[in-house]
């Protein structure tokens, strides 16, 4: 059992857990009560695991001396290599902003987080670490003299429970964009779990109901890949906690309804340089998009079809793209309208930033900014020239007008997507032979059984017809 905390134990515990070296944690550790400790890291899909330790072996986990079975984790190691190290990254140090109770209600003392790499025992970098992927791109970046930056926008569906706690597609709401109480019914939730963001350090931005009945979007603070990707991954365990503590069911699904809009995250990007936004150019002729930021949209949209299997990784995120539901299907990019892939928003100076479209919330953020990343730099290192900025309404278009454009398609499915990914080499470079190989695997796998299934659908049309 569970309660949030007050306002006042909140703030105070997110004033003084952050940006405290190994000594200052074991003392706020001790100071607060804190009886557990989370090593979390994401496995290839993006799902968070962690290993818990108790207080006796604090010391042990913040010099990274704590082992766990990889060969447990999909897609990390075989059986006779399975010893891995958890290595935390100091700064990521919070305090879970719960009490925590057993079923007499016993206090069982406070729970603590450090988000970890993944490390081999003779103490080198594992290449299967999605964390150090990202960190290996981000170097690429800096080697060239850039800084990245992005701001996810993920959407989010709550559902009601059954009975029995299994999770339903039964909304509790009918509200659409941006509706106000009493038709969001889930407003009680938002705030429940922005109040708990705000605990972990997080600065919340806004937050709204979506299009679809039960569609919510929580948006927080543009700030580096690395701290976003982490962010992110603490998000997704937030909303779904605190939905679940209020009886609800959050998933991050990226079509859970046959009908409604889809759940997207919609990712801003931008790349510093000593200080500066490298994507703003006061004296550009077409309304201050630097060439820095034309090279990076170009290498975005080259090999968007070869990361779309990163950005939208299930079977399901190929429902959501597809038109009429406001989700891009198309390769191109514009400076006004929303159909495109990329768009790149009105704003200019240090908030001049593309907006990628195609992603959904399923996906692994590691990898995911991983592959963007390496996408922009790939058009800013070979300076690639996107076509034209579209103004039309992609979606409207017939097919002959977007082969004139020499407009391209994403993938259709996850079976398309998985192939195009195999075909580029700049995003396989980014991700590693390992994560590479053992993702491409991994989705293989899930697409054969998919389509191997026979669904309702097939039932409903061909069963009484032939």
């Amino acid at each position: 059992m569970t309660t949030t905390l007050t306002r006042s134990e909140l703030k105070a515990c997110t004033t003084i857990s952050q940006g405290m070296d190994r000594k200052q944690i074991l003392e706020h550790m001790r100071d607060n009560d804190v009886r557990f400790l989370r090593l979390q890291f994401t496995d290839i899909t993006g799902i968070n695991k962690n290993v818990e330790v108790p207080s006796s072996q604090f010391a042990k986990a913040l010099d990274g001396e704590v082992m766990f079975d990889g060969s447990s984790i999909d897609g990390f190691t075989r059986i006779e290599e399975s010893d891995m190290l958890l290595k935390p990254d100091h700064s990521t140090y919070r305090v879970d902003p719960w009490a925590t109770y057993d079923r007499n209600g016993r206090d069982q003392g406070r729970v603590a987080r450090l988000i970890c790499d993944v490390y081999n025992p003779d103490e080198t970098p594992f290449v299967g670490c999605p964390r150090t992927a990202l960190k290996r791109v981000q170097e690429q970046a800096a080697a060239l003299g850039y800084t990245a930056s992005a701001g996810p926008e993920a959407e989010f569906f709550l559902f009601l429970k059954t009975p029995n706690g299994e999770p339903t597609t039964e909304t509790h709401d009918s509200a659409g964009y941006f509706d106000l109480a009493p038709i969001d019914l889930g407003e009680e939730c938002r705030r429940e779990i922005v109040i708990a963001l705000e605990a972990l350090g997080f600065e919340i931005e806004a937050a709204h109901h979506e299009v679809a009945p039960g569609q919510h979007e929580i948006d927080f603070k543009y700030g580096d890949m690395l701290s976003t990707a982490d962010n992110l991954a603490t998000f997704r365990f937030v909303v779904r906690r605190v939905a679940r503590d209020m009886g609800l069911h959050a998933t991050f699904m990226p079509k859970p309804i046959f009908g409604q809009n889809g759940s997207g995250m919609h990712v801003h990007q931008s790349l510093f340089k000593d200080g500066q936004n490298a994507f703003y150019d006061k004296k550009a002729p077409d309304g201050g998009v630097s060439d820095v930021m034309r090279h990076y949209v170009g290498g975005l949209l080259a090999h968007a079809r070869g990361f779309t299997a990163i950005a939208n990784p299930t079977v399901n995120s190929y429902k959501r793209l597809v038109p009429g539901y406001e989700a891009p299907t198309h390769l191109a990019w514009s400076m006004q309208n929303r159909s495109p892939l990329i768009r790149v928003p009105a704003r200019r100076g240090v908030g001049t930033r593309c907006e990628l479209r195609s992603p959904d919330p399923s996906c692994n953020p590691y990898l995911a900014f991983a592959v963007m990343l390496a996408a922009g730099l790939d058009g800013v290192k070979n300076k690639i020239t996107p076509p034209e900025p579209v103004t039309a309404n992609v979606y409207t278009m017939s097919a002959r007008e977007r082969a004139r454009l020499k407009i391209k398609s994403l993938p259709g499915d996850l079976g398309e997507a998985i192939s195009l990914l195999e075909k580029d080499e700049v995003i396989k470079a980014a991700l590693g032979a390992h994560i590479t190989e053992q993702f491409i695997n991994a989705k293989r796998q899930e697409w054969h059984e998919f389509i191997g299934q026979v669904h309702q659908w097939e039932l409903d049309r061909y069963l009484a017809t032939f």
